[in-house]
């Protein structure tokens, strides 16, 4: 990848971000309050849901902006190193 590589904005997603934060603040004070585990569980599962939301969001635009640069200016030697990044990020999806 060249020096001059200019990564993408990622500031729209921080109201989710900050959305995701509320809600783990919120488990907490449930935590803390002893309520019922199936109330706890209904909001873990939301907090996950929320944040494969955003992995999908910062994937789709790495792929729409640092991978599409990579592949259409790259030398080959830049093209393989992306396709090594994306095959290393796909590793690390279990689920």
């Amino acid at each position: 990848m060249s020096k001059d590589h200019i990564h993408p904005s990622h500031s729209s997603d921080l109201p989710r971000v900050n959305r995701i934060g509320g809600q783990i603040s919120g488990v907490k004070k449930m935590i803390e309050e002893n309520r019922h585990c199936p109330e706890i569980l209904t909001q873990l599962r939301a907090i996950r849901a929320a944040i494969k939301g955003l992995e999908a969001s910062i994937l789709e635009r790495h792929l729409n902006h640092c991978v599409t640069e990579g592949l259409n200016g790259g030398a080959e030697k830049d093209v393989r190193a992306k396709i090594d990044e994306l095959k290393e990020l796909f590793k690390r999806y279990d689920d």
